[in-house]
């Protein structure tokens, strides 16, 4: 469920008319950029970019970056993208320069459905000219990467059917595989988590923990490590319980010293339109205290405006 609240109306000519007026004199008005784009849909923000173009010669997103400056111009440009141009500029940046940025990747990747995968590959090629698949290819190693590349494919059923013979079988499978033998079978582990169903992963991690006494989560922790681990998980916690694993991610880039902008970002302008309201109900629970709160003690400024604009605080 989405926390962006929307005009009754909207009117191109005179959102433009306005942002146009934000840019003009000394510095930008960003309060009234964040006040017009931070209450609009994508499809609206997509109109409002395209009627921009048309009134006045000149891209919109363009504008706003030679406008906007640090963590929130970085926030509303994603915003203005359409989501999977949003997810392949998220998974570019996150391979691209020294060393990779995992936790994005994992939190991209692991948790998109094959549909949003295969919008998200076309998004990379026609913006990159390569392909997503070589881009993990060669940033990643090892299990890791087999794990990653199996996701890519897109081959996980979306049907919300489940044959439990098969769920059950599974759920034996895995325990095999890593806590009922010496050492681990990954390719296992990477061909059940990433070809299989949401709801059949939710069966299997269900049949796990009544029949093994734990669940999946704590043999995957037991029997595997580092980036595959982590990946692991994310498939295992976005499949069975997607609000608490974003919850988790949101306050993971805020607790201790300093924040992770990036990621705080990245949940935000990804996940506003789809599960915000969920997600700020699990965050509540888990660490008593509103998502809002924690938001506005960890950011400043406009940034922190816009932020707490999209989260719906």
């Amino acid at each position: 469920m989405s926390t962006i609240t929307v005009p009754q109306y909207l009117n191109l000519q005179e959102d433009c008319s306005a942002l146009r007026q934000a840019f003009r004199g000394i510095g930008c008005d960003e309060k009234k950029v964040i006040s017009i784009l931070g209450h609009r849909t994508q499809a609206q923000r997509l109109a409002i970019a395209d009627a921009y173009q048309r009134q006045f010669g000149e891209n919109l997103s363009k504008r706003l970056k030679s406008e906007l400056h640090g963590n929130l111009e970085r926030a509303v440009l994603l915003w203005m993208m359409n989501a999977a141009d949003r997810d392949a500029v998220l998974l570019h940046d996150s391979t691209s320069g020294l060393g990779t940025k995992d936790t994005a990747l994992i939190g991209i990747v692991c948790t998109r459905t094959p549909s949003q995968l295969y919008t998200i590959k076309q998004a990379y090629y026609n913006l990159y000219h390569r392909t997503l698949e070589h881009a993990i290819d060669a940033d990643t190693s090892g299990n890791y990467r087999k794990l990653l590349l199996e996701i890519v494919k897109g081959n996980r059923s979306e049907s919300l059917g489940v044959d439990r013979q098969l769920a059950l079988a599974d759920a034996h499978a895995l325990y095999k595989a890593g806590e009922g033998r010496w050492g681990t079978n990954e390719d296992t582990f990477i061909h059940i988590l990433a070809t299989r169903s949401a709801a059949h992963l939710t069966t299997v991690s269900q049949y796990y923990l009544q029949t093994f006494g734990h669940s999946l989560e704590k043999a995957i922790k037991k029997e595997t490590s580092g980036h595959f681990e982590d990946a692991l998980l994310a498939v295992v916690q976005s499949t069975c319980y997607p609000a608490k694993f974003f919850a988790q991610e949101l306050y993971r880039s805020m607790k201790g010293l300093g924040t992770d902008n990036s990621s705080l970002i990245r949940v935000v302008t990804t996940r506003a339109e789809i599960d915000m309201h969920y997600i700020k109900a699990e965050f509540a629970s888990m660490y008593n205290k509103t998502l809002e709160h924690m938001i506005a003690g960890d950011t400043s400024g406009n940034y922190r405006q816009f932020l707490l604009t999209l989260v719906g605080g």
